[in-house]
């Protein structure tokens, strides 16, 4: 079987294309690069093009059997103050995702979608049933394609799997591939390069939330274990069984002030950070249940919070120097 990782230079693209190589397909990586990077499809087949153009991406349709679709703007504020770009990438070019894939008989698709598709949902955990009320313009443009995915299912047979994430975080254990993204707005990733002198410090957005330690929660899942989700999914169309959405995450939520501890303990150095204000929507906790992946897929999450950071500090001081090096140099 051959697998389309649309947007397989990206971080968890990435990390899915080795996955899927573990299992043993063969797998194709179809990237603009506008935020990926070639090195981290090292070892693939890299095709680079826009979701747009539709007769370069027809031509790579025909040589595959399923599709991987990672390819999507994901910056919430970015989202917020140019939901054009959003709705332009997140819908339009994912809606030509979807009919060049049944126009070239490839009917079979797992879905990158986000925990952001439910807003702030005071029910916790979070059901894949809840009421889903995103309250940003990309949340509102997965929801969108979700929307898509179910109906052109019902309509002409389309098999899917959309799976909502909560906050990927790590990296590879080879260290070879990792998480980089300008600007890096993740907190383990905002930790570790605050404790480097990349940045000056860590803001932590709010200490007087209604939880044990007043700062936000999250529900945090190493990108290995998505990756293996993903290829899971696949699995599960293969053998023919029905269309579904489903949360991937550990069920277990962290607090902003328990990451930075983990942080610390991982490099035995502090982070210097600063109290600033909230941040408008923040929920104070967003945690998953994540039952329904374990009991379709036999998925469960592997890997600790410990891990997720272990892993990520590895990536900084490995593959990241050289990808850093390598994008330096290319840019002079």
């Amino acid at each position: 079987m051959s697998v389309l990782v649309i947007g397989g230079a990206g971080y968890i693209g990435s990390h899915a294309a080795r996955a899927l190589r573990r299992h043993g397909y063969q797998t194709v990586i179809y990237d603009n690069l506008s935020t990926g990077y070639p090195e981290l499809a090292e070892g693939f087949e890299l095709v680079v093009g826009e979701v747009a153009d539709t007769a370069k991406l027809a031509s790579v349709m025909k040589q595959v059997d399923s599709v991987m679709y990672f390819a999507a703007n994901s910056l919430v504020p970015e989202s917020v103050k140019n939901p054009r770009k959003y709705f332009t990438n997140n819908v339009i070019c994912g809606l030509n995702m979807l009919h060049t894939a049944m126009d070239n008989g490839v009917g079979k698709v797992i879905f990158s979608s986000t925990c952001s598709v439910y807003g702030a949902p005071e029910e916790s955990p979070i059901k894949e049933d809840t009421l889903k009320q995103p309250c940003n313009p990309y949340g509102v443009t997965k929801l969108t394609l979700e929307h898509a995915l179910d109906a052109y299912e019902q309509a002409y047979g389309l098999h899917y799997v959309a799976l909502r994430y909560f906050n990927a975080a790590g990296a590879d254990e080879s260290g070879e591939i990792g998480e980089l993204h300008r600007p890096e707005t993740h907190l383990i990733p905002a930790c570790l390069t605050a404790i480097l002198g990349e940045r000056k410090e860590l803001e932590v957005f709010g200490d007087d939330y209604p939880t044990p330690d007043g700062t936000c929660i999250r529900d945090y899942i190493h990108v290995n274990d998505l990756a293996e989700a993903h290829v899971l999914a696949l699995k599960h169309l293969e053998k023919g069984k029905n269309s579904a959405a489903m949360n991937l995450a550990t069920g277990r939520g962290s607090s902003v002030k328990e990451v930075i501890d983990a942080a610390e303990e991982v490099t035995g150095r502090k982070v210097p950070r600063r109290l600033v204000p909230r941040r408008a929507g923040d929920p104070p906790s967003l945690v998953a249940d994540p039952a329904r992946a374990e009991q379709v897929l036999g998925w469960k999450a592997q890997r600790s919070l410990n891990d997720m950071v272990k892993t990520a500090w590895n990536w900084m001081h490995t593959g990241r120097e050289r990808l850093l090096k390598s994008v330096h140099v290319e840019s002079h």
